[in-house]
């Protein structure tokens, strides 16, 4: 499933009702944390990054029980150039990559918000995860591009089953951008207290969003 345009159009309206930028209405939203929830939810991006780490950033605070990935081979980060990324394994910290970019151009990394997004990222978790590698259960796995969604569907696919136990798998396209990121995990957030109170009410089997999916 992917999100249209709608969703992003409703998560920017209804940062206005709030009063201020899209941002300060997630932070809003996101600073009322909500009963502790059952759901096992996984957040995945390609690198662990940007989108998923938002994401994670945002559902903790509200509560959840909430883990992040990628599934890329090698987490990449913008560099002086678009044909000159930043590479890294994904065994290598935030702190270490921080440092790095802080020691190649500080100036560049600060601009363009890059040491930002992995100060936090650091003050989360200490690395970024590989999902392939991962093996927990989670009932709920979203996705932030249709590329991801399909090698995370097909990872699931290969692996053995051993409880037969159903997960929901949905993807909410995002914009790998830090403002489409906030967006994003706005949207990712609504809809998993979306599936949190179906979950509450005993029908964790049928989910029924108010966003405009598609896939």
């Amino acid at each position: 499933m992917t999100s249209g345009r709608r969703g992003r159009h409703l998560a920017r309206a209804e940062a206005a009702r709030l009063g201020g930028s899209p941002e300060a209405g997630v932070a809003d939203r996101a600073a009322t944390a909500m009963p502790s929830s059952p759901l096992r939810v996984a957040v995945v991006c390609s690198s662990n990054q940007n989108r998923s780490m938002e994401a994670h950033n945002i559902l903790s605070k509200r509560g959840f029980s909430v883990r992040s990935f990628g599934t890329g081979t090698h987490v990449k980060l913008p560099g002086p150039a678009p044909d000159k990324p930043n590479v890294y394994d994904f065994k290598t910290t935030y702190d270490q990559m921080y440092n790095d970019l802080l020691r190649k151009d500080k100036e560049l990394y600060t601009q363009n918000g890059i040491l930002h997004m992995l100060d936090r990222n650091k003050r989360i978790k200490p690395r970024p995860e590989r999902f392939q590698n991962c093996k927990d259960l989670f009932d709920l796995i979203l996705t932030c591009e249709e590329r991801v969604y399909d090698q995370v569907v097909e990872d699931l696919n290969s692996r053995e089953q051993e409880t037969c136990q159903p997960v929901h798998v949905i993807n909410v396209d995002i914009q790998d951008n830090h403002e489409e990121a906030t967006l994003g995990a706005f949207l990712i957030c609504e809809l998993c207290q979306c599936v949190f109170c179906r979950w509450t009410d005993g029908g964790s089997a049928q989910i029924n969003c108010t966003y405009e999916m598609r896939r």
